[in-house]
């Protein structure tokens, strides 16, 4: 840890600053770590203050200017109380505790739910964090069960899990499905029953074979013909054009792989992560303050709107990558994903206490094309800058 710290201090001057810059003008990253955690646990008992006596309700964004809820079945629901393990560890206060599992408890029918490809999401986020932090065997019993569901959309002829019932796919497959393996592959671990195991890595080597371009950007959707196994469509749904890279996409892609190589540690994975981190970090129309735009091909582009998420997203993988990365490109990793959180904790994206309708982070972006979510907060951008923070904390510690 100390070696790799190393290297992020003496990377600092190639990724974060001009070198007229001065290190006394350099706020310390443990008082940014701080900040921002301060800051977010400030912020997350307002809203939980506010959601508490709201049955089943669960923090999703703004709308109209109003705090925008949905219920447990929403992709989104277990960001909220994932965010609040994570702050409890960091605080161990007991009223954060509370919250926290009042929250997940709102998302306890999750793990029968078979038409979402997200459980997931919904349930690794929430009940395995507060596993993790608790040891309560309730928890573990329900992340078997959400896992079994999970699996229900594996069809052994595509050798992926189906993403969405919608549209007029015959079989979709979407970059952001990546996110969901962590709870295959943790419930193989736990049960000794290969198969949640398998269909982890089958989805990722299919995925790695048939979502990304030469380049190593990904589509956002791959269509499967269900009886020949083969990619039919290769398209975007929420991203700019077919072609172009969606910033929260590839985000997702780099999480992806970078938890598959922890998981698994196929060093096939590792390489993948590596290069999507490479086209990520390298990519001239990344901005200076590395905050992507919603979109890297979008026209619009420097008069368009940003994705916190993204870079949220984006560090918290780089960090953990720069964990997994025996290589000299490991303080490169994390010397980025600092310049991002340094980036996420200033103003321009940090909400102050009591305002953001109790989010954390402005400027995220859902759905540009449908105006859906557009230059707002997110639960997943929250969850993902604290869970960042929380790493970096623990390296630099």
């Amino acid at each position: 840890m100390k070696d790799l710290f190393a290297k992020l201090v003496g990377g600092l001057g190639v990724c974060l600053f001009a070198s007229c810059v001065s290190h006394s003008q350099v706020e310390p990253i443990e008082s940014v770590i701080s900040r921002g955690l301060d800051r977010a646990a400030e912020q997350a008992v307002l809203m939980a203050k506010e959601l508490e006596d709201k049955d089943g309700r669960l923090p999703k964004s703004i709308k109209d200017g109003k705090l925008e809820t949905s219920n447990c079945y929403w992709w989104c629901s277990g960001f909220f109380p994932g965010e609040l393990w994570y702050l409890y560890e960091y605080t161990q206060k007991p009223e954060l505790k509370q919250y926290a599992e009042l929250f997940t408890n709102r998302l306890e029918k999750v793990q029968y739910v078979t038409d979402n490809h997200d459980v997931g999401f919904m349930l690794y986020c929430s009940y395995g964090n507060g596993l993790r932090l608790t040891g309560n065997e309730r928890y573990k019993d329900i992340l078997v069960q959400g896992a079994r569901s999970l699996s229900t959309r594996y069809r052994e002829t595509v050798k992926a899990i189906r993403s969405w019932d919608f549209g007029d796919w015959e079989y979709p497959v979407i970059i952001d499905n990546m996110m969901n393996l962590e709870l295959l592959t943790w419930a193989g671990k736990v049960t000794g029953d290969s198969t949640f195991c398998n269909i982890a890595t089958n989805h990722a080597n299919t995925t790695l074979k048939n979502h990304f371009r030469p380049d190593y950007s990904c589509y956002h959707v791959v269509s499967y013909d269900t009886i020949s196994g083969l990619p039919e469509k290769k398209q975007t749904h929420q991203g700019y054009a077919d072609e172009s890279a969606w910033a929260r996409g590839q985000a997702w892609a780099l999480y992806g792989y970078t938890m598959m190589a922890r998981e698994t540690g196929d060093e096939a994975y590792l390489q993948q992560a590596k290069r999507v981190a490479s086209f990520l970090m390298n990519h001239p129309r990344m901005p200076e303050d590395k905050v992507p735009y919603w979109d890297f091909d979008t026209p619009d582009i420097p008069n368009t709107t940003r994705d916190a998420s993204a870079a949220a997203i984006m560090a918290s993988a780089l960090i953990e990558l720069s964990q997994i990365d025996q290589s000299d490109k490991a303080g490169d990793y994390l010397a980025y994903a600092e310049a991002q959180l340094r980036s996420l904790s200033s103003s321009e994206y940090l909400a102050e206490a009591g305002t953001n309708c109790n989010f954390v982070l402005k400027h995220s972006t859902g759905h540009f094309k449908a105006g859906s979510e557009v230059d707002v907060p997110l639960s997943y951008a929250d969850y993902y800058y604290v869970e960042a923070l929380m790493r970096l904390k623990k390296i630099v510690e």
